[in-house]
């Protein structure tokens, strides 16, 4: 049985397999969306690497924090 591989079906597998060759997919990806981030240690993580302080802390907490020091 022979089959009929032409010019299209070379394109259609070519479209098929494009991008799944060695290192093309990536193994992790950290989730961008904060709203998407959903354990804790991971948003603490991803808090520390963009700059920003996580948990927001109060006026008041930050007071406290300063005088116990």
């Amino acid at each position: 049985m022979s089959e009929n591989r032409n010019r299209a079906w070379r394109r259609f597998k070519d479209r098929v397999n494009k991008g799944k060759g060695m290192g093309s997919d990536e193994l992790y990806k950290p989730e961008k969306k904060w709203k998407l981030m959903y354990f804790r240690k991971n948003k603490l993580a991803r808090a520390k690497q963009i700059g920003f302080d996580y948990p927001i802390k109060s006026k008041r907490q930050l007071l406290d924090q300063e005088i116990t020091f």
